[in-house]
This record gives C-alpha cells, structure tokens and sequence, in this order.
C-alpha cells in the first residue's frame, strides 16, 4: 500500500485531481492507469479509496470510492526539542518521531542553543514524507520556533517533564509515565538546559527525569522519550 497526502481532501470531496509532480509520478513511475486504486490521506485522520478516472502525466484525476477516520491514539503527545546544530539531526528526529507517534512538535531556542533561526518548509516536508512511509493518517502539528521562556508562559495539562544531564535528583521517565494521558517532554540543546531555565522548568510543575545512564544526542534523546511514551501506551 502507497499512501499519499494532500491537505485539501475532506470527506465531502468526491473527485480529487493530483498536481503535475504528483501526477508524473503515478504515471510514470508508479505506472498507474484508469481503474487502478490510489489511497490518500488529508493529514487530519482520513484515509482515503480513490480509482484513477483520468491518468494524465499533468493532471491524474480520481474519484473518492471510500472514506474511513483513523482511530487516535489514547495518548497525546507534545514534543519540545531544541533545534541541533545540524539540520539534518533535527530532521531525522522529526521523521523518526513521526513513525513512532507524535502529535506536537515545538522547536525551542534555549540559553545555549546554537542555532537559533528555524526554517519550518521542509521540515513540513520530512513530516509528511514520515507519514506516508508509516500509514499514518494523523500529520504532526508542527509549530513555529520560540524561546524557552515563552514556551513555558503557555498553559499546560497533563503530564510534564524535563529531560536534562546536571547532576541533581531525577527519576527515570519510563517510571513515571502513565498511560492514555497528555504528555509533555522538553528536550535541551547540546549544551543542555541552563540551570536558570530547569529552575523555571521546576517552578512551572515540570518534573526532572532521565532518559537512561548514558548521556544522549538531542536528537536521540527525544527518539528515546517518543519511544518511551509509545511503549507505555502499548
């Protein structure tokens, strides 16, 4: 099964024609004609049945044959990671998470971050890519980037934590978890939160545990703790 994706589709839509990139490939690499059965998804839990009606390198055109909403996962969960220095850890993350289950992505500029200006277009790529390579009809709110400050100002529900590696009392993440609950996790920089900011973490009720006895990559910690919450809520 392929899946594809297009923000625009409801379940009101009855006929559906794919742009010209999307078009070229289903005709001439996937090698789809009329007849044939393509599967779509909107990104908001729709899974989509449409048969090819018109196969034009320029404008494939499909008809909706069925609909059916993806059941939600019992959990939500809220990512907020520190950007890496290179863009392509970042990414791998943003896919990885994607696969396993995530709901929201926030990038946070911390006290020592090293990169600082986010360019959000293709990391919304990478998360529609992940979808569509997981069968998953639910695409990952991603949000703009914002300091660590103002992200903590927001109203929080649900579970809180705070993954950091100074040398202070924490409790293991996959200890704490419970399942079928929102679930926030903040992930540091490289050079991890500042003190001042896990004391602003601990004021606003966000717990401090770790990820393991190894210290870990930001990206590999946030896989770690995405992981974590999805095993629990097995």
């Amino acid at each position: 099964m392929q899946l594809f994706y297009n923000p625009d589709i409801t379940e009101q839509t009855n006929q559906f024609s794919f742009d010209k990139e999307e078009s070229k490939h289903i005709v001439k690499v996937l090698r789809k004609s009329v007849g044939d059965l393509l599967y779509i998804t909107n990104g908001k839990g729709w899974l989509f049945t449409a048969e090819i009606t018109m196969s034009d390198v320029k404008n494939c055109l499909v008809k909706i044959t069925s609909k059916k909403l993806q059941e939600k996962r019992s959990y939500q969960l809220h990512l907020a990671v520190a950007p890496t220095k290179m863009n392509d850890r970042y990414e791998w993350f943003l896919e990885k998470a994607t696969e396993i289950g995530v709901d929201t992505i926030t990038p946070i500029i911390c006290d020592q971050s090293e990169r600082k200006i986010i360019k959000t277009d293709r990391f919304e790529k990478i998360l529609q890519s992940a979808i569509k390579q997981s069968l998953n009809c639910y695409l990952p709110k991603l949000n703009q980037a914002i300091s660590f400050k103002s992200f903590l100002s927001q109203k929080f529900t649900g579970q809180r934590y705070i993954a950091h590696c100074e040398n202070s009392q924490k409790s293991s993440l996959k200890n704490l978890l419970r399942k079928a609950e929102e679930v926030t996790i903040l992930i540091g920089p490289e050079g991890d939160f500042s003190v001042k900011e896990i004391e602003m973490a601990l004021t606003n009720s966000f717990i401090p545990v770790t990820l393991g006895e190894t210290r870990l990559r930001t990206e590999t910690a946030a896989i770690v703790a995405c992981h974590s919450v999805a095993f629990i809520n097995e």
